[in-house]
């Protein structure tokens, strides 16, 4: 069972809870559980069954799709404090293409049971309407990654990737392998690997073993205009 301040956060971070019935608050509480996930662990695939709507409280998660070939494409990423749908999707009639989600770190979450979410949906409008809303913003980060990838140069996409990181942590450092970046710009390793030298000749960054670090922002952010 979780303690009031795990209730509590959240509460504060689902959209529709001010809508549901006493009821079904009490429904939603007696299906919530605290989950973990280690480094690496495959928590949604094609075969796997619906978990339901997870909660990330500490770590991070990383939604991707898989070629035949064995190619990774990242979707998207999940940080503390947002949702991850796409491990409810048997209930999202929607979503009809296969979508994996990895723990990209040790990850603790919050785990509203496929049964209960299931439910809520179908009897209070609220959550239903809320569910799609945040569906539709989660396709948004996707066709943003798919425009990415058919429409910019690779070093515009590098470029961007790269900025983005250093915003997210406020720091010039960022602590990724060339495979983890390549798998995050949809990308071969050896290709990411070529433009960090070509970037490094430039002046723009400096490389050592797993860390990146930006010496140039300036220069960075003129690649991508």
């Amino acid at each position: 069972m979780l303690d009031k301040d795990e209730l509590q956060f959240i509460e504060s971070k689902l959209e529709f809870w001010e809508k549901l019935t006493e009821t079904e608050k009490e429904l939603a509480h007696q299906n919530m559980a605290k989950v973990s996930y280690p480094k690496g662990f495959n928590l949604h695939s094609s075969e796997s069954e619906c978990l339901g709507v997870l909660l990330v409280k500490t770590g991070e998660l990383r939604a991707y799709i898989l070629s035949e070939e064995g190619k990774e494409v990242t979707l998207y990423r999940l940080m503390p404090g947002e949702f991850c749908l796409f491990s409810a999707s048997c209930v999202i009639n929607s979503i009809t293409f296969d979508v994996h989600v990895d723990a990209e770190v040790d990850t603790d979450a919050y785990l509203l049971n496929i049964g209960a979410f299931s439910k809520l949906c179908k009897q209070n409008i609220y959550v239903e309407n809320s569910t799609y809303k945040k569906m539709l913003e989660r396709f948004s980060d996707v066709m943003w990654s798919m425009e990415q990838i058919l429409f910019l140069s690779f070093d515009k996409r590098l470029a961007i990737f790269l900025l983005d990181e250093i915003a997210k942590s406020n720091c010039l450092e960022i602590n990724l392998t060339q495979d983890q970046i390549a798998k995050y710009v949809g990308s071969a390793r050896e290709v990411v690997s070529r433009m960090l030298k070509v970037f490094q000749t430039d002046g723009i960054l400096e490389q050592s073993r797993g860390t990146i670090k930006i010496i140039n922002k300036n220069k960075l952010k003129e690649l991508v205009r």
